[in-house]
């Protein structure tokens, strides 16, 4: 696939590709910018002042309001009691944080691939920088479920899961700059900004939102990338990538939180998979779906927004899409995303924070 020579690659197995002389001078440009911004949005999971991940919340409260829990509007909640629907809801947040957790890990381990094949040094430097955000987001996720949930993580959803194993594994550089810099950022985006703005523990909202600072620059990588290439490319590889990414919205919307991907918090409680599937089934169809997807914060309409921006969706597709959401009205809003000014908000806290902190090495030091 023809692709800017920022994106050029070589095998993961062909290290004296990296040690030829002339390829340390051939550095893009087109990444100098989120790479010098990184100390902006820089911080520190073991330390309070940033966020306290050592405090345990006062116990027997929900993490999240019931609104936000799909089961809440069906049968499901008839059989639950006020104590079960507490402990239903803080289930389902530990469903929720351990399949962020997940994801952060494929981010990670993803960047560090990129790593490897990424023959531009701007390019490898960025994706070192991502690793080692992305690495920080799988700690103080780690640090948030021990304190709230006493360590005990979901295994992951077989959803994202077989998808994150899929584009850690693939060779096709556009599959992982697409799944992950496009489709999963965009999905974690409209996640963190929906958390942050409903779940009850403020704790929960900071760690969103810190998060949040680090993830609007991954989501930028993949936009620089679909900019300068997507528009170059011949029609037959610009319908490969269109489509695949029709693929991964389908199953995404389909297969992402229904019941069976939840089905290990059911038993606890007395619940069948199947008649919680049934139950959701009944209540939430796709006119509900569309419903939802009007709301700005949405993960699937995050999504939708982000290919359109892309350019990855053409009239080819665009069918598909409009189903669910108002594609016009998507076009209309500029290229400003949800999230961001959760994001900038957080990133001005993290500046007070850290010029505070210079200042302090810089007395002790005098």
């Amino acid at each position: 696939m023809p692709m800017d020579p920022a994106y050029r690659t070589v095998s993961p197995d062909d290290f004296p590709a990296m040690l030829e002389v002339g390829r340390y001078a051939e550095r893009s440009p087109d990444f100098e910018e989120i790479i010098a911004r990184t100390e902006e949005h820089f911080w520190n999971p073991e330390d309070r002042d940033y966020i306290d991940l050592v405090t345990p919340p006062p116990r027997g409260e929900p993490l999240l309001p019931f609104s936000f829990i799909v089961e809440a509007h069906t049968a499901v909640w008839d059989r639950l009691d006020e104590r079960q629907r507490i402990d239903f809801a803080n289930a389902s947040a530990r469903w929720t944080v351990s399949n962020l957790l997940h994801g952060e890990q494929g981010a990670l381990s993803l960047s560090l691939s990129l790593c490897d094949i990424f023959l531009d040094p701007g390019a490898q430097e960025y994706a070192a920088n991502q690793a080692r955000e992305e690495a920080r987001h799988v700690h103080a996720f780690a640090l948030y479920a021990k304190s709230r949930f006493g360590g005990e993580i979901f295994p992951v959803g077989d959803t994202i899961g077989n998808l994150l194993r899929e584009l850690v594994a693939s060779p096709v550089v556009y599959k992982k700059i697409v799944g992950m810099q496009m489709l999963i950022e965009g999905v974690a985006m409209g996640a963190f900004t929906t958390l942050h703005a409903k779940a009850l523990d403020p704790t929960l909202r900071r760690l969103c939102q810190l998060v949040m600072t680090d993830e609007a620059f991954h989501h930028k990588f993949g936009k620089i990338w679909a900019h300068t290439t997507m528009p170059g490319l011949p029609q037959e590889e610009h319908d490969a990538v269109e489509d695949w990414a029709l693929e991964c919205f389908n199953l995404l919307l389909f297969n992402l939180v229904n019941a069976e991907q939840k089905r290990m918090i059911y038993p606890q409680f007395g619940l069948d998979w199947q008649w919680v599937r049934s139950s959701v089934m009944e209540a939430f169809g796709d006119a509900q779906r569309r419903d939802m997807m009007k709301e700005s914060t949405n993960v699937f309409r995050t999504l939708v927004k982000t290919l359109l921006k892309a350019g990855i969706i053409t009239d080819r597709t665009r069918a598909s899409y409009a189903m669910w959401v108002d594609m016009d009205q998507l076009a209309a809003e500029g290229d400003r995303m949800v999230g961001d000014d959760v994001a900038e908000e957080g990133i001005e806290s993290l500046k007070a924070i850290n010029v505070t902190k210079r200042k302090i090495v810089r007395r002790i030091n005098a």
